[in-house]
């Protein structure tokens, strides 16, 4: 049983993330709510987004000893992964120099932080490599939140990372045993050995599972945003993992004049775009979506994130095209058919709320995983490439116009997702794990 939130007031919570709006933003309502109870609330994270946590009330730490990397600047930190083509090679290369190497500098932060903040417990999205040292070194209970789908291993699935679907036959099964060993001592045994290597400094070991599952079997517990419906399933699931429903960001209630235009009531048919903030190409998805649709009879909403707008703007001057930098998802879902999305966890979690189907194209940053899953499960269409053709695009939606099993698919999901109160859930399963440590 969940032990009451009152448990919560006085006690000292630092969350640290990695430096992207995706991993910082749907921890915010927790953070606020936790605050709320009584809790002196604190944040590690780039100086990027000081004036973020400001706007938040919330006392924010930057980076000391790490190279103040954010998702804005993250090419300019590191240019060499601008010329790597191959997929799997950028992954391997993210995963140890964005995520496995800086996780020592991470730590040494942290551990200054506790010398003059000595917080009662640690929550962090699931890919901040520095939370099994601040466990094992510190003596603090780790929550990791799961900003993008679950990615413990497991004998039932595939690896993680490469986009791939289960298959339960069993020379399927055996493809992906061996995919598995192939994945940890070959294709990421780069970045892998990278955090070994970190673990082994502070006497720590990997208990032979590899960097990102470290993570998860390091931690006390595992709040996996979503639900059962929205993850492959598996028989070997960790025993710290729960599922809490669609952690979404903090919003202050304030309801100013919603956006809108007059345009969603002339058509029939509607198609919202994004390619979320920090994807700037914009010929990948924006483009060949524009190209798809202009001048036809389908109202095409396009976000940009602020890049391009102005040009994209002057190149698709059409009565049927909306190209806006930011629009609340929230106020335009409603009004749409499909959502093209390159699979960003947030956006996804918040076109299931609207109940709308999805076309995805994504393949970097382990969002090959999110379109897998939207595929696999028929929330939608995975078109397998971030960089889709105009045809794929059109006949994408069309298919989804066409059928009405996407749509009784999520309306199944949401029961499940409608039985979570992710916030006050996640904040009492805080309180337990406070609970159980040692005054």
């Amino acid at each position: 049983m969940i032990s009451s939130i009152e448990q919560l007031a006085g006690k000292k919570v630092l969350f640290a993330t990695i430096s992207t709006d995706a991993h910082i933003d749907p921890l915010t309502g927790l953070a606020k709510y936790l605050q709320d109870c009584g809790c002196d609330v604190r944040w590690y994270a780039s100086k990027y987004y000081t004036a973020k946590f400001h706007e938040l009330y919330i006392y924010h730490y930057t980076h000391r000893q790490h190279k103040d990397v954010h998702g804005e600047n993250v090419d300019e930190i590191h240019p060499e992964r601008t010329r790597i083509t191959d997929r799997v090679a950028k992954l391997n290369y993210d995963m140890t120099n964005i995520l496995a190497k800086p996780a020592v500098k991470h730590f040494e932060d942290i551990r200054h932080i506790y010398e003059v903040f000595p917080f009662d417990i640690l929550i962090v999205d699931n890919m901040f490599t520095a939370a099994p040292i601040v466990r094992k070194i510190l003596g603090v209970p780790v929550i990791a939140i799961g900003v993008i789908p679950l990615t413990e291993a497991s004998r039932d699935l595939p690896p993680y990372g490469l986009g791939m679907t289960p298959s339960h036959h069993p020379l399927g099964r055996l493809r992906q045993a061996i995919l598995r060993f192939l994945t940890d001592k070959i294709l990421f045994k780069q970045s892998y050995k990278a955090y070994e290597q970190v673990f082994r400094k502070y006497g720590i070991s990997t208990k032979g599972v590899n960097m990102l599952d470290s993570i998860v079997k390091h931690a006390d517990l595992v709040l996996q945003i979503g639900t059962p419906g929205l993850e492959y399933q598996r028989r070997d699931m960790g025993s710290n993992i729960r599922y809490i429903g669609a952690l979404l960001p903090y919003s202050t209630g304030k309801k100013g004049i919603p956006w809108f235009d007059e345009r969603l009531q002339q058509y029939r048919k509607v198609v919202l775009v994004t390619q979320g903030r920090t994807e700037k190409d914009v010929s990948k998805i924006i483009i060949p979506a524009l190209e798809a649709f202009r001048d036809t009879n389908v109202l095409t909403i396009v976000t940009t994130g602020g890049s391009h707008t102005a040009a994209l703007r002057a190149l698709y001057p059409y009565r049927n095209v909306i190209i806006e930098d930011y629009i609340p998802f929230n106020e335009v879902m409603p009004y749409a058919d499909a959502f093209i999305t390159n699979g960003g966890y947030g956006g996804v979690l918040l076109s299931l709320k609207n109940r709308l189907p999805i076309i995805a194209a994504g393949t970097d940053e382990c969002k090959n995983e999110t379109c897998a899953r939207i595929g696999y499960m028929k929330y939608g269409i995975n078109l397998h490439t971030e960089s889709p053709g105009a045809d794929q695009i059109s006949e994408a939606f069309d298919k989804i116009l066409d059928t009405p099993l996407y749509k009784t698919n999520i309306s199944r999901l949401m029961e499940e997702f409608n039985q979570y109160d992710p916030i006050p859930l996640s904040a009492g399963y805080v309180a337990d794990l406070l609970m159980k440590r040692p005054a």
